[in-house]
């Protein structure tokens, strides 16, 4: 897909990256703050409902929790609202609710319950949600996951016609599905039920926000691209929709619109934190604009800008509840600014962000700023500190095997790479691409979480690194190809990718690799010196 990789308007360079015939005629909506969702109570409940869940389908959580409790406290008997007030206390794509929130959603569900006005259908409703709160300290997530997926189908099959019931059955495949399973198949019959009532409804932001979340995956993302042109306009002022299109295009190595997305979220998302919270405060949708940032001004070697998104997550100092994505952020920004930059010394020297956030409740991101340190000392020939830091990590996978089996395969992947640069280090290349591999392989088993546009360094391109190190250039060249084929336009790999191929005489791809990266960089600052290597290549 060919685009112009720099706009002054994320929306005009969106639409500028599709070919004319792939434009699609309904992806200029008008903003219309309300779904088409009926509901038994009465018509000043009933507005304020349909308004709740517009908010609701753009995961603006805090605020669809207090409309939903304003209907219920001017209407105690209408039990939708209470449906919405257990609806907003869990978060399907991002984390589990915390026992906070799952006590607050099973009181919502039973007074929804005991709630006068209700229909059968609404009762459906509210027996779906019901699934997922029942028995939550006997039954993990995916287990209540999965048993509100199975219920909102039968939902959606009783009523047809209702394309809420279909619109939350496609999210609620969505959030039941493995990241282990890399046939996408829950993502795929999403979609599908999504695309049919998106030539219906062209204005629904459940349907354009979760046909991104179907389609976010090196296979789909090219079929999302309409629907993250088309979110951010259907919900200007949201938070959340000004981020997501930054889903497809980190996926599809769009830089420039993923930073203008993602700039246009995060001073939104800022606005919105500190206007509830006070200067200096933060909330997740500001740290996770940032990890989105900090990654695509990586990838346009755009190091100066970089640092400043490093720099103001280190200004924070109050927060919201500690969750799964702002602990992901707050541990991977210094991480990438180290690691993609290959600074390892300053990887080496990493600790954790004075924020007062609390990473121990997260080991897997306590991990990331291990597998830095580790690399980093490696790297610096500290071997004492790097077998201390492989060690951490392993305890760290050891202490989420038991409940948590994605996590701590994702910490294994850091180790076993971490393990074999050491062996590198040690002059053991043979050990040191066998663990590599290893990384790799077990990595090729998940995909990424939604919580993150990346990793912090794939292991893919570490192996890449080492193979081209190790004077294979050809076998380094198919792994950079590989990395390219899912995670399009990195920086790195396509550096790598020239590299190797300069080193196998073949000068064509070479000068490809290197035009593309020079076409694609954009430095702020101090230029990179991998980009002179590349004008120099290319001049001669």
């Amino acid at each position: 897909m060919r685009y112009h990789p720099i706009s002054t308007s994320f929306v005009a360079a969106a639409l500028l990256a599709l070919p004319l015939q792939g434009l699609r005629a309904d992806t200029a909506p008008k903003v219309i703050e309300e779904v088409d969702f009926a509901i038994s109570c009465g018509p000043t409940s009933q507005q304020a409902f349909k308004h709740a869940v517009w908010t609701l389908h753009s995961f603006w959580y805090p605020e669809a929790l207090k409309q939903f409790t304003a209907i219920a406290a001017s209407e105690p008997g209408c039990a939708m609202a209470y449906w919405g007030i257990a609806m907003s206390h869990w978060y399907p794509l991002w984390y589990p609710p915390s026992p906070a929130a799952l006590k607050a959603g099973s009181e919502a569900i039973a007074k929804a319950m005991a709630a006068p006005t209700q229909t059968p259908r609404e009762a459906d409703y509210i027996a779906a949600i019901a699934a997922f709160y029942r028995d939550n300290d006997k039954l993990n997530h995916q287990t209540r996951a999965v048993a509100y997926e199975k219920a909102m189908e039968q939902v959606h099959e009783r009523y047809p016609d209702d394309r809420e019931a279909a619109v939350f059955y496609a999210l609620a495949l969505n959030a039941s599905a493995l990241k282990t399973d890399k046939t996408f198949a829950n993502q795929r019959k999403a979609a599908d039920i999504l695309n049919k009532i998106w030539k219906e409804e062209p204005n629904h932001p459940g349907v354009v926000h979760y046909l991104i979340h179907s389609d976010d995956s090196p296979q789909f993302a090219a079929a999302g691209l309409d629907a993250a042109i088309c979110y951010a306009k259907v919900a200007p002022d949201v938070p959340h929709a000004l981020h997501m299109p930054s889903h497809i295009f980190t996926r599809l190595g769009m830089w420039q619109q993923s930073i203008d997305s993602n700039r246009a979220a995060h001073a939104a998302a800022l606005d919105y934190a500190q206007k509830s919270r006070g200067p200096g405060s933060y909330d997740q949708e500001t740290l996770h604009t940032m990890d989105y940032l900090e990654y695509a001004y990586l990838q346009i070697a755009q190091d100066g800008p970089a640092k400043e998104v490093v720099d103001e997550l280190a200004d924070f100092r109050q927060g919201e509840g500690a969750n799964l994505a702002g602990a992901y952020a707050v541990a991977a920004i210094p991480v990438r600014y180290a690691l993609e930059r290959r600074d390892w010394q300053a990887a080496a020297a990493l600790s954790e962000p004075a924020i007062g956030f609390p990473l121990e409740r997260f080991p897997w991101a306590e991990a990331m700023i291990a597998y830095a340190r580790a690399l980093g000392d490696a790297r610096t020939a500290n071997i004492a500190g790097a077998e201390v830091e492989i060690g951490h990590l392993q305890s760290l996978a050891d202490k989420l095997k038991d409940n948590d089996l994605y996590w701590a395969n994702q910490v294994e992947v850091q180790r076993l790479a971490a393990a074999g640069i050491l062996a590198h280090v040690r002059d053991d290349d043979k050990t040191a691409v066998a663990l590599l591999r290893a990384a790799v392989d077990l990595d090729a088993t998940m995909d990424k979480h939604p919580a993150t546009p990346s990793s912090v360094l794939p292991p893919r391109e570490l192996l890449a690194d080492l193979l081209l190190e190790l004077n294979q250039p050809a076998a380094a060249l198919i792994e950079y190809r590989a990395m390219l084929s899912t995670d399009p336009n990195r920086f790195r790999s396509l550096l790598g990718e020239a590299r190797a191929a300069k080193q196998t005489g073949d000068s064509a791809t070479a000068r490809d690799a290197y035009r593309k990266l020079v076409a694609l960089s954009k430095p702020v600052g101090p230029a990179r010196p991998e980009l002179e290597e590349a004008r120099s290549y290319l001049a001669n």
